[in-house]
């Protein structure tokens, strides 16, 4: 049974909340997000506050309703505070330079990288060494946090590469002979 459908998501002072024609969308003081209604979850509003139920008692729609809450709390957030990951550079000579929508990676190759940036993430660079990709979408800034570390991910001997600033490396012991 899900228990995250069942716990109601405030909105704060400036998101607005719309349901018409299928799609629920959420505006807030750094834009709008929209997903699409789903038949099986009903979804009520009243003051600032929006709460979830499952149409029916079938364990999909009990599933669903924890999914659009669970969206709805992530759009709302996007719209009002946004979503940031923050990345850092681990090696000699490894660094990062943003240039308006693009990044610039130099990670061990001979050739720098190029990263192009969606419709919607910005992306700081404070430090050589560290990046910072913001937007509304966390599944979007997640998705290209993810990307960029693909470019060279921490290796287990020296634990080089590009890493989340939470992430733990554990490190393994080289060959003895």
């Amino acid at each position: 049974m899900s228990r995250v459908g069942k716990s109601p998501v405030e909105l704060p002072a400036g998101v607005d909340l719309s349901l018409d024609s299928g799609m629920l969308t959420v505006k807030g003081p750094l834009g709008s997000m929209s997903v699409a209604e789903n038949k099986l979850v009903k979804v009520h509003q009243a003051n600032g506050v929006v709460t979830f139920e499952p149409a029916d008692d079938s364990r999909e729609a009990n599933a669903m309703s924890g999914t659009m809450r669970a969206l709805v709390a992530n759009m709302v957030q996007g719209v009002s505070r946004g979503f940031e990951r923050k990345l850092t550079l681990v090696g000699v000579g490894y660094r990062a330079q943003a240039q308006g929508d693009k990044l610039n990676l130099s990670v061990g190759y001979s050739h720098p990288v190029v990263h192009q940036m969606p419709a919607g993430i910005t992306v700081e660079t404070p430090v050589q060494t560290e990046i910072l990709i913001k937007g509304i979408d966390k599944q979007k800034v997640g998705q290209v946090a993810a990307e960029v570390r693909a470019y060279r991910p921490p290796e287990p001997y020296k634990g080089k590469g590009v890493r989340y600033v939470d992430e733990v490396v554990i490190l393994k012991e080289t060959k003895k002979k």
